[in-house]
């Protein structure tokens, strides 16, 4: 019984994470900046999505304040996702953007101390 329980509540967690995932991706965006960084902060710690979110928040055609606070949401993550997100904050070195070059710049100096 315990199974046919947790089979028929796992939808309506899929529907809960992506719900949650929207409102930290519209946080993100934000042009408050301190808001912007606690929604980077919760991303860093959802692996694959959050890394995803930031990914495209950085790269995007996004406020200031997002593209920094993407880097260090990036900079944040750890475990198996900190060289990936080392990986993309490299691939921001080459971008054609100064506020992502700058972005990256620090986030990578501080990574490396």
């Amino acid at each position: 019984m315990t199974l046919d329980n947790n089979t028929s509540s796992q939808p309506q967690r899929d529907e809960a994470s992506v719900e949650l995932l929207r409102k930290l991706r519209e946080k993100l965006l934000s042009n408050n900046i301190s808001t912007a960084r606690v929604a980077a902060l919760n991303l860093s710690w959802k692996q694959e999505d959050g890394l995803a979110i930031l990914t495209e928040a950085l790269f995007g055609s996004y406020p200031r304040t997002a593209k920094k606070a993407a880097a260090y949401g990036l900079r944040r993550m750890n475990g198996r996702m900190q060289k990936m997100a080392l990986e993309v904050l490299e691939q921001g070195l080459r971008h054609r953007d100064r506020t992502t070059k700058a972005a990256c710049v620090k986030s990578i100096s501080l990574m490396k101390g």
